[in-house]
C-alpha cells in the first residue's frame, strides 16, 4: 500500500527556494505594472459554490473541477477560474460601484488536467479584468498590458490574437450536433488538419471551407488578405476588419514583429465573445498568458456589462525566469551569528542590530562554535559573529 502521507496528489507539487523566489519575482513585477495603471486588487474565496461555474451556462465540464460537499450538503468546488468569481463579485458587493472597474487578483486555481498534459492541477494566476468602458479602448489597454506582462517575463515573447466570433459563426453555420461541434473546436485548436478534413467529409458549403482554412490562417498582416475569400458574410467581414484594426493598433504601439494573427485561435472557456489572445515566451511551449473579451458573462450574474481581461500563469512564467538565470536566486545570508552559552538573548539583539544595518543574518542554533563555523562554510556564509558575555562580539571570516 502506498504511503499517501508522504506524497503530493497528482498535478500538484512542492515548490522550494529558487522556485519560490522566481514566483514572487514574477508576481511583484506584474503587481507593479497593474497598480501603476490604476488597477485595484481583490481576493475571492478558494472555495465557491458549484453554481458559480455551472449555473445558467455550463462553462466548465464537471469532470474538470475539484468538488466537495459542505456541512449543509451543498456542492462546492475549489476555484477553477478567477474571471467568474470576479464577475460574481462585480454583480454583488461591487454592484454600487460605477463602471468601469479595473481589477486584478493574484491567487491559485484548481483544475483536473489529463495525465501527462504538462499542466499542473494547482497553479497561481495573476488576472486583470476591465469591467465596462468603451470596448475598443478597453481591448487596446488589455492587449498593451498583456504585452507589457510578457515583456516582464522575457523580452523574447509572442502575442497571438484572434476573434472568437469568427470561429463561433462559421461553426454555428454548419448546424452540427453539439458533440461534433466540440470535436471541430478541439481539432482547430490543435491545428489537426487531417482529422479536421475527415470530420468535415461530406459537408460542402462556405462555412465548411472556412472552418478547414482557419487553422492555416496564421501569421502577420498577410493573414487578413488570405482570409478575405473565406469571409462569406457581412458579419464575418466586419469581425475580420475589427481584428485588422486591432493588429494595426498594436503595431503602432511598438509591438510590430511580436504580434501574430491566428484565426484558428479558439478557447475551451465558452464565455468569450470578441478578441481572443494568448502569450508565449521563448523556451516554454505552452501559453504563459491567455485572455479575451467576455461581454455576456456578467449578465449571467445579473449585471449587464462589457468586459475584457487576461490571466498570467505565474508558475509557467517562473519556470522561464529560472531558465534564464545562470546563478542560484537563493543567496547566502551576510552574517551567521553564534551565541555563546547563556548569551542567546544577546545574540538575538545583535541579529536585530545587523538587520537594522541592512544585512541578512542566520541565527545559529549549533551547540558549539566549531559546528557553527562548519555550517557557515557549507552554506557559503563568509562572516560569523560570535556573541559573548556583556554583548562582546568577535567578527570572524569563514
Amino acid at each position: 500500500m502506498k504511503r499517501y502521507d508522504l506524497l503530493t496528489p497528482e498535478g500538484t507539487r512542492d515548490q522550494l527556494f529558487d522556485e519560490c523566489i522566481a514566483k514572487r519575482t514574477i508576481q511583484e513585477k506584474l503587481r507593479k505594472i497593474f497598480t501603476a495603471y490604476g488597477y485595484s486588487e481583490v481576493i475571492t474565496p478558494g472555495l465557491e459554490f458549484y453554481e458559480v461555474f455551472n449555473g445558467k451556462v455550463h462553462y466548465f465540464p464537471s469532470e474538470t473541477m475539484y468538488k466537495l460537499v459542505d456541512g449543509k450538503n451543498r456542492l462546492m468546488v475549489l476555484r477553477p477560474d478567477n474571471t467568474m468569481p470576479i464577475a460574481r463579485l462585480a454583480a454583488t458587493r461591487l454592484r454600487a460601484e460605477k463602471l468601469p472597474l479595473k481589477l486584478y487578483c493574484n491567487q491559485s486555481i484548481f483544475m483536473v488536467n489529463p495525465k501527462n498534459s504538462g499542466r499542473d492541477d494547482e497553479f497561481t494566476q495573476v488576472d486583470i479584468e476591465i469591467l465596462g468602458g468603451e470596448s475598443k479602448a478597453a481591448d487596446y489597454e488589455a492587449l498593451s498590458l498583456a504585452a507589457q506582462s510578457l515583456f516582464a517575463v522575457d523580452e523574447d515573447f509572442r502575442l497571438e490574437i484572434g476573434e472568437s466570433g469568427i470561429f463561433r459563426t462559421v461553426v454555428d453555420d454548419l448546424n452540427l450536433p453539439e458533440e461534433k461541434a466540440e470535436l471541430i473546436h478541439t481539432l482547430i485548436e490543435n491545428k489537426n488538419y487531417p482529422a479536421l478534413n475527415e470530420a468535415l467529409e461530406g459537408i460542402s458549403c462556405s462555412a465548411a471551407e472556412a472552418v478547414k482554412a482557419l487553422p492555416s490562417l496564421f501569421g502577420e498582416s498577410e493573414v487578413f488578405e488570405a482570409a478575405e475569400k473565406y469571409m462569406y458574410s457581412k458579419e464575418l467581414r466586419t469581425k475580420l476588419n475589427t481584428l485588422r484594426e486591432t493588429y494595426d493598433a498594436l503595431c503602432s504601439m511598438g509591438y510590430s514583429g511580436k504580434i501574430k494573427v491566428d484565426l484558428g485561435l479558439a478557447h475551451k472557456k465558452d464565455y468569450y465573445t470578441g478578441i481572443l489572445f494568448r502569450g508565449y515566451v521563448e523556451g516554454y511551449g505552452l501559453p504563459v498568458l491567455s485572455g479575451g473579451r467576455y461581454d455576456t458573462l456578467l449578465g449571467d450574474f445579473g449585471r449587464n456589462s462589457t468586459a475584457v481581461g487576461f490571466a498570467v500563469n505565474v508558475e509557467a512564467a517562473a519556470k522561464v525566469l529560472l531558465k534564464s538565470v545562470h546563478e542560484p536566486l537563493t543567496k547566502p545570508v551576510d552574517v551567521l551569528v553564534f551565541s555563546m552559552s547563556g548569551c542567546e538573548t544577546l545574540g538575538l539583539a545583535h541579529c536585530a542590530e545587523l538587520i537594522g544595518e541592512g544585512l541578512t543574518v542566520f541565527n545559529s542554533l549549533s551547540a558549539t562554535e566549531e559546528e557553527a563555523g562548519e555550517y557557515a562554510k557549507q552554506h557559503g556564509i563568509r562572516r560569523m559573529d560570535v556573541v559573548g558575555a556583556n554583548s562582546a562580539v568577535t567578527v570572524k571570516e569563514v
